[in-house]
């Protein structure tokens, strides 16, 4: 499934990225399917060439920037938040410790849509969430299936952070600011790709990516050849390491965040980690979610439609909606994208967040949307913990198991939290915009 070294997938997948980015794909998404299933390679590269050729819609009603320039520009218009010095190194354990436990809570159930997660909980006895679900045997009616981490990653049968790409890639990018600063560059960024991280534990969009560096191209073109993903949620995941380091600096974490995202993402992808970025380095500030929120939304480009998902939300929590409401809307507005996109997941990240109470109740409540279920609950545990410390992440879900990662990371597996989270603080608010 999304296999980048098969057309039976890139194609298909190009199909709907064009489809969803204003393009008049028209029949070309009905015949590059209808090819992918009868295997026919001629066919497929028939579509590819015509899709390749295709121009968006004139009326299209969005305005996506691609410029570098352009987007650095509009970032730095954003405001600083000042941080309390003294409770940062408290902060920042919070946020590794929320963003641990919280992958670890949305494993299992990745992938499932918002009613199948809703029947195993009710299997499962936990409706709404309360901790690590356990792995049911049989399935609960009407769940197909669950990710194939749960075995690794239900109640009872991890004794670390089991190990996760959501993980993996905020402890790459600690290791990228501790060996080359805030100025590193894209090119250092491939290059600790390829030193550091297995092929095969990478997905979508930086699967594509490391297949063009091992392939010869360099970034940017790495984001867009052969690159369906490239406005998926890979680059939304990998974002958080720039705002721990940048606390009160949303400006500051967007602009490292670009420079990662370049090499595998295009549009919405980049902004999701330029907001990423920013919402955590404004959470290690801010006094209150709403605060922070508003601040890694002043990243965004104005007219994309990152920027008018999120901005949704935000509006329907002050007109008072409810939960339900708010989770309903995403279904309804947002359904044509893939469960992976950036654009739906980062609402539910905001909706967990605004309507969420305690940690829990947050991370739950993303949970419960469906989707990129480990993701989106890594992001969310991370701003709740950069807003409340560590004392914010209930010791009961902390225990024995979060202590230690595994991570696919060359000499990083088992390497304990504390650690990630004091060289983080080391590191935090020593960097300035070269």
């Amino acid at each position: 499934m999304h296999d980048v070294l098969d057309p039976r997938d890139l194609v298909p997948d190009e199909a709907e990225q064009l489809a969803l980015s204003g393009y008049q794909v028209g029949g070309l998404r009905a015949a590059a399917r209808e090819a992918a299933a009868e295997g026919d390679l001629a066919g497929l590269a028939e579509v590819r060439t015509r899709l390749a050729e295709l121009e968006r819609d004139p009326g299209w009603d969005f305005e996506e920037p691609e410029d570098d320039r352009v987007l650095l520009e509009h970032a730095a218009t954003v405001s600083p938040v000042e941080a309390e010095r003294e409770l940062l190194p408290e902060r920042i354990h919070g946020a590794w410790l929320g963003r641990a436990v919280g992958n670890t809570l949305g494993k299992p159930v990745e992938g499932l849509t918002r009613a199948e997660i809703a029947a195993y909980l009710r299997a499962a006895g936990q409706s709404p969430q309360t901790g690590y679900l356990p792995l049911l045997d049989p399935l609960p009616e009407g769940v197909g299936a669950l990710h194939p981490s749960a075995q690794v990653a239900t109640a009872g049968r991890f004794v670390d952070v089991p190990r996760d790409d959501d993980i993996d890639w905020t402890i790459l990018a600690l290791h990228v600011l501790e060996t080359h600063g805030a100025g590193f560059t894209t090119e250092q960024i491939a290059a600790t790709w390829l030193d550091r991280v297995p092929f095969t534990q990478t997905y979508t969009a930086e699967r594509a990516a490391y297949r063009n560096l091992i392939g010869g191209l360099r970034p940017p073109v790495t984001a867009t050849t052969d690159n369906p993903y490239r406005e998926w949620i890979g680059a939304l995941i990998r974002g958080d390491a720039f705002g721990y380091v940048s606390p009160g600096d949303p400006a500051g974490a967007a602009r490292m965040a670009l420079v990662d995202a370049r090499l595998s993402h295009t549009a919405n992808g980049r902004y999701g980690e330029m907001w990423a970025a920013a919402l955590v380095a404004a959470a290690l500030a801010a006094d209150s979610v709403q605060q922070a929120l508003r601040h890694a939304l002043s990243v965004v480009p104005p007219r994309s439609r990152l920027h008018f998902a999120l901005a949704h939300v935000l509006s329907l929590r002050e007109q008072g909606a409810g939960r339900v409401e708010a989770l309903d809307w995403v279904d309804e507005a947002l359904g044509d994208y893939p469960w992976v996109h950036t654009v739906n997941n980062a609402a539910l990240i905001t909706i967990g967040l605004l309507w969420g109470g305690h940690f829990m109740d947050a991370v739950g409540l993303t949970i419960s949307g469906g989707r990129d279920t480990d993701s989106n609950a890594a992001t969310v545990g991370s701003v709740y913990g950069a807003l409340h410390g560590r004392d914010g992440i209930p010791p009961e879900l902390v225990g024995t198991t979060h202590v230690r990662v595994r991570s696919a990371v060359r000499d990083f597996d088992r390497i304990a939290v504390a650690e990630l989270a004091a060289r983080t603080a080391r590191l935090a608010g020593t960097f300035a915009p070269p």
